[in-house]
């Protein structure tokens, strides 16, 4: 299950390494991107596609295994999912 079958916008065609996702509006995708790296399983930053806030996937080791890449996703779904609760519990 990737980031868009879990209900979150993937902005940009992905090619090579790079994947760009909003978790709704610029607020929540940056708590979503700091709450995700101090999670410390893997690490993606901020960036601006398209005049959009939007957290930055880019795999580039070697070293990367699939295996990486599904628990890396699985936190940011989940982290994501937590996120968004909070903010409709508010």
């Amino acid at each position: 299950m990737g980031l868009q079958a879990a209900g979150h916008e993937v902005l940009n065609e992905v090619a090579l390494n790079q994947v760009t996702v909003s978790f709704g509006d610029a607020e929540m995708t940056r708590k979503v991107i700091v709450a995700i790296q101090q999670d410390d399983t893997c690490w993606c930053g901020p960036t601006v596609w398209r005049g959009r806030t939007a957290m930055r996937i880019s795999v580039s080791s070697w070293a990367t295994t699939e295996e990486d890449v599904e628990r890396s996703l699985k936190v940011m779904i989940r982290i994501a999912s937590e996120q968004t609760d909070q903010f409709r519990v508010i």
